[in-house]
């Protein structure tokens, strides 16, 4: 490889560690924060299932949640009233076929 070459690699390859450095469009904030929500979703779907029509045996023992958690369940129900079907969301996520 020529100089040009090398040279025109290298900056290629520094302009894709700054890409990937400084993400300004903050793609990797709305996925990290879209993760964050997700885990807290399944776990006070876990904890206070009850509240959505699930019966589950633990409600008992996670009544003690229920202080720490307070806060985010006004925000958790509204979520998951808006979803229209929370297993096609996470099936969607692996690809089977492909």
């Amino acid at each position: 490889m020529d100089k040009k070459g090398k040279l025109g690699q290298l900056k290629e390859d520094f302009l894709l560690f700054l890409k990937g450095a400084f993400d300004f469009k903050d793609k990797s904030n709305r996925f990290l924060k879209k993760e964050a929500y997700d885990a807290q979703d399944n776990f006070i779907l876990l904890c206070f299932g009850d509240l959505l029509g699930l019966p589950l045996p633990t409600s008992y023992y996670t009544i003690e949640l229920l202080p720490y958690l307070m806060e985010d369940l006004e925000s958790w129900e509204r979520r998951m009233i808006r979803r229209n079907e929370i297993w096609q969301e996470k099936w969607a996520e692996f690809d089977f076929f492909g």
